[in-house]
């Protein structure tokens, strides 16, 4: 099983970080699994609605690079998951959001779900997505670390300090929300996932951290597996219509000028 794993950081500003995703992923990953962890130029680097969406259409079309490539699923590793249901209708493999895996699997561990997010911009975002998810009324608490990929770097360079540093904030901007109801905290993002990654039994007061990192890769997992087991895959009827090879071309055109553009900045 090969599974594409698409950040949405640069490798060369981040490189630290993705290796350590990388060996992450692929060290807890089942026999005959591999994942590779690609960045993106630019990166997501202006928190916002425009970055959000710029980032998905570059998602969408490494998507169809990377089935075109003869992988077995895409995972969306970015935890706010822009254009999530456009990539899973147009790709035929399946495709994973780490957000919408990290909340079921949050729902399943508790009834309210507390979301630490990198930064404040991102709150409306992630109740969004909690609603096209179907579960807006579970998520009842959202608050940003007001951080930047950038201040995780030393941590995943073997900064010790950093990670203890990060992990104390972590746990001082979640308390508050176990404290007021919630039961299970989600980190809304695989950097702040990553850093718990290693933890075993982590919780925040009595409130179970879901490890995003892993939620997305075994979700990954099981849903290549279902698919190989018995052809199950979305409603393409209705809800993921499939997108027709004109379509793709036009998209893809498209993006090839644009990326074009980028690169002669």
């Amino acid at each position: 099983m090969r599974i594409f794993w698409q950040s949405f950081v640069d490798a060369e500003i981040a490189g630290a970080y993705l290796e350590t995703l990388q060996s992450y992923l692929n060290g807890i990953a089942a026999a005959g699994t591999e994942v590779e962890v690609f960045g993106m130029v630019p990166p997501d680097r202006d928190f916002g609605r425009l970055s959000e969406l710029r980032c998905g259409i570059q998602a969408i079309d490494a998507g169809i690079g990377a089935e075109e490539d003869g992988y077995d699923c895409f995972v969306m590793g970015h935890f706010q998951d822009p254009c999530l249901y456009d990539l899973r209708a147009t790709l035929s493999i399946p495709v994973i959001g780490a957000g919408e895996a990290s909340l079921l699997a949050a729902s399943q561990l508790g009834r309210r779900i507390g979301l630490v997010t990198l930064d404040p911009a991102f709150e409306v975002i992630h109740r969004e997505q909690a609603d096209l998810y179907g579960l807006g009324n579970r998520v009842t608490h959202v608050t940003g670390l007001g951080l930047t990929p950038g201040d995780f770097n030393a941590a995943f360079a073997g900064d010790e300090s950093k990670r203890a540093d990060l992990l104390a904030g972590f746990s001082d901007c979640a308390m508050p929300m176990v404290e007021d109801g919630a039961d299970v905290i989600v980190p809304a993002g695989i950097l702040p996932g990553l850093l718990i990654g290693g933890e075993r039994g982590y919780k925040v007061g009595t409130a179970p951290v879901v490890n995003c990192a892993a939620a997305a890769l075994k979700s990954a997992e099981m849903w290549v597996q279902l698919r190989a087991l018995s052809d199950l895959e979305p409603n393409r009827g209705t809800s993921f219509v499939p997108s027709n090879a004109r379509a793709k071309k036009d998209f893809r055109t498209l993006m090839a000028r644009g990326q074009a553009a980028l690169k002669s900045e």
